[in-house]
C-alpha cells in the first residue's frame, strides 16, 4: 500500500485480537495492533497488556496510553505516573521511561506508526 493509500474504513472486534510478545519483554507485555502503517497512516493504534511488567523504554514515537482495565504506571525524570481505567497518559517522543504494572490493559496511538522502520520520521 502506497503511502497516499488508505485502508478502507473497517470494524475491528476486540475478540478477533491476536496478543503477541513484545521485544524481549515478552513475558511481560503482549500487543496487538489495530491501525499502523500498513493502512497508509501515520497513526498506529492497538492494545498493550501488561502483566508483572517493570519495563525500562524511551518512545521513539509520540504516545497516549489509555487504560482499559488495572493499574499502570510509568516513571520518567518528571515523575512517577500512574493511571487506571478510563486515565491517560501522554508521553512524547524521546521520553525515557519504565513501564510498571502488575495487571494492565490499555489502548494506545502512537505517531509516527513507521518509527521502526528506519528514522520513523
Amino acid at each position: 500500500m502506497t503511502q497516499d493509500t488508505k485502508s478502507p474504513p473497517r470494524m475491528m472486534p476486540f475478540a478477533a485480537t491476536d496478543f503477541q510478545p513484545r521485544f524481549e519483554y515478552g513475558d511481560q507485555a503482549q500487543v496487538t495492533v489495530a491501525t499502523g502503517s500498513s493502512d497508509g497512516s501515520d497513526l498506529g493504534t492497538g492494545f498493550g497488556r501488561f502483566s508483572g511488567a517493570d519495563i525500562p523504554w524511551t518512545v521513539q514515537y509520540d504516545e497516549v496510553l489509555l487504560v482499559l482495565d488495572g493499574e499502570l504506571t510509568v516513571e520518567t525524570d518528571a515523575g512517577r505516573l500512574t493511571a487506571g481505567p478510563k486515565d491517560s497518559i501522554w508521553l512524547p517522543r524521546g521520553t525515557a521511561l519504565r513501564y510498571t504494572a502488575d495487571n494492565a490493559m490499555v489502548f494506545y496511538a502512537i505517531t509516527p506508526a513507521n518509527w521502526a522502520d528506519g528514522d520513523g520520521s
